[in-house]
């Protein structure tokens, strides 16, 4: 798959300008290409779990 191939598979999903998409610089990562390590903290926000958290 090319560069320009998986900007335009990002910006399709997210519906954002593929000029965008370029600019923040996306790419394939394989499995071998990152540690699996299990004591990693996966960093991502929940904003529907955020978002009930602030309506109570």
């Amino acid at each position: 798959m090319t560069q320009s191939q998986v900007n335009e598979m990002v910006a399709a999903a997210t519906g954002d300008d593929l000029g965008e998409i370029r600019r923040l610089g996306f790419s394939l990562v394989g499995m071998n290409e990152f540690d699996l390590d299990e004591d990693v903290v996966t960093q991502v926000v929940d904003w529907d779990e955020v978002d009930r958290h602030r309506r109570i």
